[in-house]
């Protein structure tokens, strides 16, 4: 038999695939299905800072209304739990999904702002989960605020989230950091136990139609993994936290891909929305254990961490040089109208380089 499994946030996992954060998580059954087909752990999905803030607006407006009235009146006001709109109600979901499971139940947790809403990081903790991701979600608009302030508002929140609980933490973040190095050190400083790369940030569509906005969820492609697959092949060994490759991961290839880049776990999401989850979980564990038999591995800690930057024999592939060498070698499927230069190499303009 061919060993699975791997550490992930302090943890012993049976496989290293992660049900990303994700509706999935709202239905205890399909989860307890993801388990029995071999699920290493689960990610609920978020509680965001605004539902808090919202329930608590929501609450500090019934409790006053009709106040000045008479005594009478407080009869009136429901009972406790009616007017429950999203933070008591996930409370519960992980309360369940601990009863009926196994595997580890790691919260979510998505805000920006070091606010009161923090204390839900302990209630989450003391709701039974395991560990907790922050998902940091946080679209930077206001020309006054530098990169570098965005990041301290990062590192303070981790800070102050850190000093809630006492459980493992994991921090998911997006690609978009000038110095992302830097800030992984910093995050790790502040009290993060590993990474999470990356967020999929949400992108609205236009509708010319309508001249308005509308939401647009698109499932992620394999073709997403090479962002995060190439930062944690060039984090691995450099930052002592763990990492979780998330977007992108949909077949046993892209699983091997990851671990090989050096993540502990990969984490699913969109692959087990398009089809019959537990199926789709059984697959990759199949094809994984027939390419780890055919290549001789008898454990994915053999491979963990193979492909990084500091493991292979040309590290400059996963910088700046290999650009150059990329576009020598591009070789277009058709005829491009193309024209030469005076050394008689092609040119193609339109691409904006020379290939």
């Amino acid at each position: 038999m061919i060993d699975l499994s791997t550490t992930y946030l302090g943890m012993k996992l049976r496989t290293p695939i992660v049900a990303a954060a994700s509706p999935i998580s709202r239905n205890v059954e399909l989860v307890r299905q993801l388990e029995e087909a071999g699920l290493g752990a689960v990610v609920m999905y978020s509680l965001f800072e605004e539902q808090i803030i919202q329930q608590s607006l929501e609450l500090d407006r019934m409790l006053s209304h009709g106040a000045e009235s008479f005594a009478e009146a407080l009869s009136y006001l429901p009972e406790h739990g009616a007017y429950s709109t999203g933070p008591e109600r996930y409370l519960e979901q992980v309360a369940a999904l601990k009863q009926a499971l196994s595997i580890p139940v790691i919260g979510s947790l998505n805000g920006v702002s070091r606010g009161g809403w923090v204390h839900y990081a302990r209630l989450i903790q003391e709701a039974g989960a395991d560990a907790l991701e922050l998902n940091i979600y946080f679209v930077p608009i206001d020309t006054n605020i530098t990169s570098s302030e965005l990041e301290d508002i990062y590192v303070d929140l981790v800070k102050a989230v850190r000093a809630e609980i006492s459980i493992p933490l994991a921090v998911k973040i997006g690609p978009y950091f000038t110095a992302l190095p830097n800030f992984a050190w910093r995050l790790m400083e502040a009290g993060a136990n590993a990474l999470v790369l990356f967020n999929r940030f949400y992108q609205p569509d236009f509708d010319l139609e309508q001249l308005s906005v509308r939401p647009n969820l698109q499932l992620s492609t394999s073709a997403e993994l090479r962002l995060p697959l190439r930062w944690i092949a060039l984090l691995y060994g450099r930052i002592p936290l763990e990492f979780a490759l998330s977007s992108g991961v949909h077949n046993a290839i892209d699983v091997l891909k990851g671990l090989m880049a050096g993540a502990n776990v990969t984490m699913i999401a969109s692959a087990f929305l398009r089809g019959r989850a537990p199926d789709v979980l059984r697959t990759i564990l199949h094809d994984m254990e027939l390419w780890l038999t055919e290549h001789e591995y008898e454990s994915i800690a053999q491979l963990h961490g193979s492909m990084s930057q500091r493991a292979v024999a040309e590290p400059a592939a996963f910088e700046r040089a290999n650009y150059i060498r990329v576009l020598d070698d591009y070789r277009p499927p058709y005829a491009l109208g193309s024209h030469t230069d005076l050394t008689g190499r092609m040119l193609y303009p339109f691409l904006g380089d020379e290939v």
